[in-house]
């Protein structure tokens, strides 16, 4: 799917677009399959930040070609292509998987335009294959992961199941998991991406008795898991324990069955300052349901991009400077205080997040007790970039 914005956004959100003197960018997620959802949050999120900066990100004309990139490594190394050669984007942004994102990262860099990840952060981009040319928004995926293994080991869960799609960023999460549990991993498992059949994986649950699963199952995926966990019986029995799994995604297809899954985020719907409590109450005026991490960080994704071409004072031939203008950048980001690591991710405070109930009666996840201030990613220190 490629759709300009001047389709999208004049119907949907009636931000302006020019031929002439306008900022170029080209947005990627994914629209078809187990993870399409995930992909509407995301280009939600960003399209909103488009509008409330008045259609002009950095004070320029803006014009978005939105591309669909259905989780196919290929098929995205496609779409970017055209986006770079035929519609010269100064931007790549989006991008929800990290098989996605390690397939178009190349291209993207070496052509000169930016890339900026609102969702997919593989450990390898964070470390030896970091970039000046990108930028996240969201977090390195071991991070949240890391959140969770250390609420199960300060829990005191001495056996724990773990279950992560075989990708990049299902590695990085049973890792980042691993890094601060010390108990006993009873087995680990990896399912092809996009799985929504668990019965192999619930039956070694059943017979290996853990005390706990820890589960990293996106979009699609994460709904079929936890309809097939409560079903088995194994909510009362075993605690669910994950990250993107139990979110603002899924919430509305599983309902009262995720209620008591621990899982954990940067963010959340509940978060009390001004920028995301105007975020929130936009987001959900325009589009009619609840933002998840995705389109927050997406949002914010629109938010680094306006700020930092409005330093350069709108000049997007000067690289380098708009390359020190998106790190010193500093905006009003929906997750409280905006900072960069030396890799080009965010430094954020993780918390942990469950099932709950907003003021109006509306089921979002809302976050509890904070876990990790400030927290920068381990795969930093094999980042060269020095600034």
């Amino acid at each position: 799917m490629r759709v300009a914005t001047a389709s999208i956004v004049a119907a949907a959100l009636s931000v302006s677009v020019a031929q002439a003197e306008e900022l170029r960018i080209g947005f990627m997620a994914t629209f078809t399959g187990p993870g399409a959802n995930l992909g509407q949050h995301l280009r939600d999120g960003f399209l909103l930040g488009v509008e409330h900066a008045g259609g002009r990100l950095g004070g320029l004309e803006t014009h978005v070609i939105v591309s669909d990139d259905q989780l196919k490594p290929d098929i995205a190394r496609q779409e970017v292509d055209k986006l770079l050669t035929r519609d010269k984007v100064h931007f790549v942004v989006g991008v929800v998987f990290s098989n996605v994102l390690m397939a178009i990262y190349k291209p993207v860099i070496e052509s000169g335009a930016f890339l900026i990840s609102a969702n997919a952060g593989p450990s390898p981009i964070a470390g030896a294959l970091c970039s000046e040319r990108f930028f996240s928004t969201s977090w390195q995926n071991d991070q949240t992961h890391s959140v969770m293994g250390k609420y199960a080991q300060d829990k005191g869960f001495a056996r724990v199941f773990l279950l992560a799609p075989n990708y990049q960023a299902g590695k990085d999460a049973l890792n980042g998991f691993k890094r601060y549990y010390k108990g006993t991993i009873v087995d680990e498992i990896f399912t092809p991406l996009g799985a929504v059949d668990f019965s192999a994986e619930i039956a070694k649950i059943q017979a290996l008795k853990p005390e706990a699963v820890y589960a990293f199952m996106p979009g699609g995926s994460g709904i079929a898991l936890i309809k097939q966990y409560a079903q088995a019986g194994l909510s009362k029995q075993v605690p669910f324990l994950s990250a993107f799994t139990v979110d603002d995604t899924s919430l509305p297809a599983v309902g009262a069955l995720a209620d008591g899954m621990v899982s954990a985020s940067q963010w959340a719907v509940d978060l009390k300052n001004p920028a995301n409590e105007r975020f929130v109450a936009a987001f959900r005026a325009r589009f009619g349901y609840v933002p998840s991490y995705f389109a927050a960080q997406a949002y914010d994704a629109a938010q680094l991009v306006d700020a930092g071409i409005k330093a350069t004072g709108g000049r997007l031939d000067d690289k380098a400077a708009l390359r020190d203008a998106l790190r010193r950048a500093q905006f009003p980001s929906v997750r409280g205080r905006w900072k960069l690591n030396a890799n080009h991710f965010p430094v954020s405070d993780f918390y942990l997040v469950t099932p709950g109930t907003l003021g109006d009666g509306t089921r979002a996840m809302v976050h509890g007790e904070l876990v990790f201030a400030d927290y920068a990613d381990e795969n930093a220190k094999d980042c060269p970039m020095r600034w």
